[in-house]
């Protein structure tokens, strides 16, 4: 297996129009900081043309690895699949619309020396108000849930050295949040700050449904303590109904019964909507569990274009090798090369 000194992974989902810009500018900084370097371009299934101009720029240049997936999977699933594609001593993961700068990454290289995970922290105010707001309250009740600290102003623009990478294939679950398996391997981590641009093409992919089930499954992957907070909601209640039963019959033996129905339905309401949340948290985690036992493949790469494959042999199979992962049946299956004719 032939290595290259730094892999950029870029997972595409409707930025045809940022493609050819984010190229030229990752080729202008990257031939000024490292002696050899590749672009692995993961197309996850977008509604535009994003995969004919990944073709075109694979075509054009040696270095650009154009990958598709067999169908839409979501970008956390598309960076693995870029990770598991890549052939990078270290490897930068990045977004596709421009708001990460390419001309950042020399702020991450630079900090690699005895880190083997670095991130990038956003210094800016790039997102609306509400955007903040409702992202910092998520990082709030994430950390308080999990017991660890968790900055929200971290994203998935990151250098990462190999053993990393290999560390990283070694997490086989469906649901995954790319920062938590991170935060999971641990090793030695540094963390830079840049400016992060504003989007001029396009929109972002992440409605507010999507947000919201991202936000639900990280926290689910990251800690299982949203049972035990399940089990305080449940002895909060009982406690609360004994003493109301206390205080009603103390109330009747003592005066008169409290007339009107009114605090019944009120305690009903409360009681049946609290159940309706511990039953709906538990119900996450074994539909989590029923998605884990079936043991499907992650996903699968339907293409891939890569000129140096043909004299770097399958590099798949080489980095899976490599990372001596101990479930192969859960290895992301590359079906072949581009076949789409498009």
């Amino acid at each position: 297996m032939t290595d290259v000194a730094l892999s950029v992974i870029v997972p595409v989902y409707g930025c045809a129009g940022t493609l050819v810009a984010l190229h030229d500018r990752l080729v202008w900084v990257l031939e000024r900081l490292v002696p050899s370097f590749e672009i692995v371009l993961v197309d996850d299934r977008g509604p535009d043309s994003s995969w004919s101009v990944m073709r075109e720029l694979a075509d054009k240049d040696k270095r650009v690895v154009a990958c598709r997936m067999s169908r839409n999977v979501g970008q956390q699933l598309a960076i693995t699949a870029g990770i598991e594609q890549c052939r990078g001593v270290f490897a930068v993961v990045m977004d596709c619309d421009l708001q990460d700068p390419p001309e950042a990454i020399p702020l991450l290289w630079e900090a690699r020396h005895g880190a083997d995970i670095v991130f990038a922290r956003r210094k800016s105010d790039h997102q609306s108000a509400a955007r903040l707001l409702g992202n910092r309250l998520y990082f709030r009740v994430l950390s308080w849930i999990a017991g660890r600290r968790f900055d929200g102003e971290l994203g998935s623009f990151s250098l990462i050295s190999r053993r990393v990478m290999d560390a990283f294939l070694r997490f086989h679950e469906q649901g995954r949040h790319y920062l938590m398996i991170l935060f999971a391997i641990g090793f030695d981590v540094r963390t830079v700050e840049y400016e992060r641009a504003t989007r001029r093409v396009g929109e972002s992919g992440y409605s507010f449904s999507k947000l919201m089930s991202l936000a639900v499954s990280g926290l689910v992957f990251s800690t299982t303590r949203v049972l035990h907070w399940v089990i305080y909601a449940g002895l909060a209640m009982a406690t609360a109904g004994m003493l109301l039963a206390v205080l009603l019959v103390t109330r009747w033996l003592l005066f008169t019964a409290l007339p009107g129905w009114t605090s019944l339905v009120v305690a009903q309401l409360l009681i049946g909507g609290i159940l309706a949340l511990c039953v709906g948290a538990t119900g996450l985690y074994v539909g989590r569990i029923f998605e884990e036992v079936r043991r499907r493949p992650l996903y699968f790469v339907q293409d891939r274009i890569c000129q140096a494959d043909a004299e770097y042999g399958d590099v798949p199979t080489q980095v899976a090798q490599l990372a001596n992962l101990s479930v192969p049946d859960r290895n992301p299956v590359v079906t072949g090369q581009d076949t789409s004719g498009a």
